[in-house]
């Protein structure tokens, strides 16, 4: 498609936010010139073949609360590839050593019934009555907390705050509950509590709105694929991109990478100079043969509560939770676990965390694979120019598709 007349684009950075605004633009008829620092284009949606099979490398699903990356999907024709996760709960490693099952009937682990016996199961007789609290503190108690552990530790215990909340939060945001602020990971909780009278009512009103069935969705074959169906869209609408393109000069109208200067409205993908320092996460993957691991004896995964023996952070049992992957590779376990600093020796301290979690003996990996990523740090900083990605979006694929959206169509509107 060639370009039409009109604001020319550069684009920096080629990950899914980098990728979404770049398509948008060009079906457009604009011109648009995308430029990567790295060797290929997707971010964190990457492959990573282990035992012969592609896998995903980063991000695995997206979450359901919005019909952002569906509608994208549809637009890419893989919509008809969506597959959601078995049947079967998260586990949480508690601080003794014992793992429990997550309670079903949650958000960010801040249970919508403290009396649930899931609940008791998971933080004990004594921290379920103080969770029971909840229901007749004055609803001025945690309100005005900044942080989800602050709110929760307010109304509801420690037991529930340090066994359920921060492992939740940990696992899928990669930042301490202490820190992770409410109006970012729940926003409309507080308007909730006050409206509801108690955090756990509160909890069941945002359950109630959500979307029936799974909150998060993949693709068959991973969505690796959504990186690359989205690279080959923009080549077809005839983006310039650029790859081992590390731009140097940032200014909203022009960008210089590669000793070249590209003019045109700036689209910053990627971190802001001089951007808070991104945080690390190291996956590493495991192929194991461990029939003792048929059952799924753990579920989908373990959380791991703060103060456990284990460095991990997360556990995802990859076979047991898409049932493409366990097709991939018949007789073998897939496992996946995260950590905030990349382990010394990956493939002794995964195998040693994996056992005390999953609470089986495993045999010596078949194979293993190690990926560090970089997560952008929050950033509201105003900087001259439309930005895109996780340091404004928020975590996850569905912030990131949904704000990126509606940056360009900001954009085009202009």
């Amino acid at each position: 498609m060639p370009p039409t007349d009109g604001e020319p684009f550069v684009v920096v950075g080629g990950g899914i936010a980098g990728l979404v605004v770049a398509r948008r633009l060009a079906l457009a008829g604009r011109a648009v010139t995308l430029l990567e620092a790295g060797d290929r284009l997707g971010g964190a949606v990457a492959p990573v073949t282990v035992a012969g099979a592609a896998i995903d490398a980063g991000a695995e699903s997206f979450a359901t609360r919005s019909d952002a990356v569906p509608a994208l999907l549809r637009e890419l024709g893989l919509d008809t590839d969506v597959v959601t996760p078995a049947a079967g709960s998260a586990w949480v490693h508690r601080a003794d050593g014992r793992s429990v099952p997550l309670p079903a009937a949650g958000v960010l682990g801040i249970p919508a019934d403290p009396r649930a016996p899931d609940v008791r199961r998971a933080v004990g007789r004594i921290g379920a009555w103080r969770a029971r609290l909840d229901r007749v503190l004055p609803t001025r108690v945690g309100a005005e907390a900044a942080s989800v552990d602050g709110l929760v530790r307010a109304r509801m215990g420690a037991a529930v705050a340090d066994t359920l909340v921060a492992p939740v939060v940990r696992g899928v945001y990669s930042r301490d509950s202490a820190t992770m602020p409410v109006a970012v990971a729940a926003p409309r909780l507080p308007g909730l509590l006050r409206e509801r009278g108690s955090l756990s009512a509160a909890v069941a009103a945002l359950r109630a709105d959500a979307p029936a069935g799974s909150l998060v969705a993949g693709l068959r074959g991973g969505m690796l694929r959504l990186s690359a169906a989205l690279a080959a869209d923009v080549a077809r609408l005839g983006v310039d991109v650029r790859l081992g393109a590390a731009a140097t000069v940032i200014e909203p109208t022009r960008a210089v990478a590669d000793g070249r200067e590209h003019t045109g409205r700036v689209v910053l993908a990627a971190s802001a100079p001089d951007a808070p320092p991104a945080r690390p996460v190291t996956l590493v993957t495991l192929v194991v043969d461990a029939p003792a691991l048929d059952e799924a004896p753990r579920g989908t995964g373990v959380l791991v509560a703060p103060g456990a023996a284990v460095t991990a952070r997360a556990l995802t049992h990859v076979t047991a939770k898409w049932t493409w992957v366990a097709a991939s590779l018949p007789g073998r376990h897939v496992l996946r676990l995260s950590y905030d600093e990349a382990p010394a020796d990956a493939a002794a301290t995964a195998r040693s965390d994996a056992a005390a979690m999953l609470g089986v003996a495993l045999p010596d990996p078949e194979e293993v694979a190690v990926r560090t990523w970089l997560r952008s740090a929050r950033d509201p900083r105003e900087l001259g120019m439309p930005r895109v990605g996780e340091a404004v979006a928020g975590t996850g694929l569905a912030a990131v598709v949904a704000q990126a959206e509606g940056t360009a169509s900001s954009l085009l509107a202009d």
